[in-house]
């Protein structure tokens, strides 16, 4: 039985997350959902989300998936706990209890495997989060970098124009210049002594160069594929019952809820390599 690892986002930017966990772990097939037609989820309200962010898992579910990843900061942010806690010991509901199986079906984020690790890379034990306005409102990083780092002085910065400059193929631009400048440059105001910046939104990896340009000398730039997909590895060691269900063929769908020739043009850029996405109507 075919049963794909599914990787969720709203739009092209879940890809260098997806890129990373295929270099990590080949072996397994994915379906990458990207919810394009309805994008930008950042800057939409945690109900909108959370119903858009729940009709593309159930499809992943429908479609064989045992396991689902938000490979979108937003989707973890304003969606995730809703999902985990409210929809699936409902809609999928297994064995609950002390050392039992719990839901049949498993849904992941980006942001807590980020921040289980991001107190490691600091000295100064000051970061910045860089991301989108929706995530930036959600407090979910300051939240969850407090329980596992609660010495860490965290300063946030919404960048609302880094997205639509990395979808509109402007990312290597000259224009984008004054808009990661003045972010980075407000993000340091804030914290003169960061030497660590997060890149807490999964399209700014194709901003890095700009970021390294404005960023301090010296400071650590984090972004969030590799971070995730050692997690991933970690999690299916954990779970071998889980692990055992998810095939291993090394096959990947790609499902845009758009223009398949635009997905498919923009994709190849976040992805690394050519994409043959169909289409999906919701």
């Amino acid at each position: 039985m075919n049963q794909p690892i599914g990787v969720f986002d709203s739009g092209y930017g879940g890809l260098t997350i997806l890129r990373e966990i295929v270099r990590k772990l080949p072996q397994y097939d994915y379906i990458y959902l990207g919810d394009n037609a309805r994008t930008p989820y950042g800057t939409r309200s945690f109900e909108t989300v959370y119903q858009y962010t729940l009709e593309c898992v159930q499809h992943l579910f429908d479609r064989g998936c045992r396991l689902v990843v938000l490979a979108c900061n937003t989707a973890s942010a304003k969606a995730l706990r809703n999902i985990q806690q409210l929809d699936l010991p409902v809609r999928y509901p297994g064995l609950d209890g002390p050392g039992l199986d719990g839901p049949t079906r498993r849904v992941l984020g980006v942001i807590r495997p980020t921040t289980e690790v991001i107190g490691n890379y600091s000295a100064t034990r000051q970061v910045g989060i860089l991301a989108t306005r929706g995530t930036v409102t959600s407090e979910s990083y300051l939240v969850e970098i407090e329980k596992f780092f609660p010495d860490l002085a965290v300063v946030q910065e919404a960048c609302p124009m880094w997205v639509p400059l990395v979808e509109n193929g402007e990312y290597a631009s000259p224009g984008a210049d004054y808009f990661v400048k003045q972010h980075i440059d407000r993000l340091v105001a804030k914290a003169p002594g960061l030497d660590t910046i997060l890149l807490a939104c999964t399209h700014y990896p194709l901003l890095l160069d700009k970021i390294r340009q404005y960023a301090p000398t010296g400071t650590t730039i984090l972004s969030q594929g590799g971070i995730v997909a050692d997690s991933l590895a970690h999690y299916l060691s954990r779970h071998p019952e889980l692990e055992a269900q998810c095939s291993q063929h090394g096959r990947r769908t790609f499902l845009t809820t758009d223009s398949t020739e635009d997905f498919d043009r923009q994709a190849t850029v976040f992805f690394g390599e050519p994409i043959c996405s169909e289409n999906l109507a919701l």
